[in-house]
């Protein structure tokens, strides 16, 4: 079966986010990170230097830790290893998935994190995988067709937050998948375990057929964290756990 992808480097999908009042939006690019973030204030200067400090320690310790990168399998870090590596590997190892799985999910986190005490309502967005804190609701587009826009959307209420929102596609952007989904989209309060556990689901997916499957592991997956999936493939959708969902008007 030939997958149509969509692996465009222009990320029309950020062109739609709108800051609330009193919020700005800017974007964090180092090399392949590359954050969207809306925050109360310009923050993009601190979070550059930042970046480029996690960069530079999860580049040093994939010099020295053979197969980290490359892995599709979990590969263990040690308690000396950088706290970025930790993050990655011990969410990799929690649903057997590569290290890199995590990668986007764990800077999200980490950079959102760091920055909370200058502002309580910040979202990082890191190719498509986001972390939220926020004192407001929020509603975040679920983008399954690149070509027909985001019709659905995950409604987030004042208590749900923190939160880590991270997808994974076989059909849209560069990253591996294994699998034939269009879209898995995990909720967790952990960026590393929602960022690996939406690459190990995604895998599961042939057709839509694979759906029940999807939702069988995913209740198996909630004692380590995952709270809610969303998944699309073949014309068929499957929801589990704390995903409520709306329609986006236009």
């Amino acid at each position: 079966m030939t997958k149509q992808a969509f692996l465009s480097a222009h990320r029309s999908y950020r062109e739609t986010i709108t800051p609330q009042h009193g919020e700005v939006s800017f974007q964090v690019v180092v090399e392949q990170t590359d954050l969207f973030v809306t925050a109360e204030r310009d923050l993009s200067g601190p979070m550059l230097d930042l970046v480029r400090e996690l960069r530079g320690e999860l580049k040093s310790f994939m010099l020295l830790t053979p197969g980290f990168r490359e892995s599709l399998r979990p590969v263990p870090a040690k308690d000396s290893a950088p706290l970025v590596a930790r993050e990655m590997a011990h969410a990799a190892g929690l649903v057997n998935v590569g290290p890199m799985a995590a990668v986007a999910g764990t800077f999200a986190q980490l950079v959102a994190d760091h920055f909370r005490p200058q502002s309580p309502n910040l979202i990082v967005e890191n190719g498509g995988d986001i972390f939220m804190h926020s004192t407001r609701e929020r509603v975040v587009a679920l983008l399954g067709d690149p070509a027909s826009g985001a019709r659905l959307g995950l409604r987030l209420k004042k208590g749900d937050f923190p939160v880590s929102l991270c997808a994974s596609s076989a059909t849209i952007g560069p990253s591996l998948s294994l699998g034939q989904g269009e879209l898995v989209v995990v909720r967790s309060k952990s960026g590393a375990l929602a960022d690996a556990a939406a690459t190990a689901l995604a895998n599961l997916i042939d057709s839509g057929d694979d759906l029940d499957l999807v939702l069988k592991t995913a209740r198996k997956m909630a004692p380590l964290g995952l709270e809610g999936v969303f998944a699309q493939a073949g014309g068929k959708l499957a929801v589990w756990g704390k995903m409520e969902l709306v329609a986006l008007e236009g």
